[in-house]
């Protein structure tokens, strides 16, 4: 997995943007403080949001006074990689066994 998705908040952006249909960075800090059922700082999503855009994993384009976010290509298909990653190790775990 790429360096910049191994943060948490960095993946949940990804989910969250992945979800939604071109969310704008407050509701991308909306729905992972509801997920989270905290705070969190502006700072920190913003600060996220362009990691991700630098590495190459989200887009911006602007939408009058708002910023909307959309996955690449790179984005989603490393998104969908963690989730095979999760849905194979759940599997696994519920088997009780590691498929060997």
């Amino acid at each position: 997995m790429s360096r910049w998705l191994q943060s948490g908040i960095r993946r949940d952006l990804c989910v969250v943007i992945h979800a939604l249909d071109g969310p704008t960075g407050q509701a991308v800090k909306t729905a992972l403080e509801d997920r989270y059922d905290d705070r969190l700082d502006p700072r920190t999503v913003h600060g996220a949001l362009d990691e991700l855009e630098t590495a190459g994993y989200v887009t911006t384009r602007t939408d009058g006074l708002h910023d909307r976010y959309a996955l690449t290509d790179a984005g989603e298909a490393a998104l969908l990689d963690h989730y095979e990653w999760l849905r194979e190790s759940i599997a696994v775990g519920e088997n009780g066994t590691d498929g060997a």
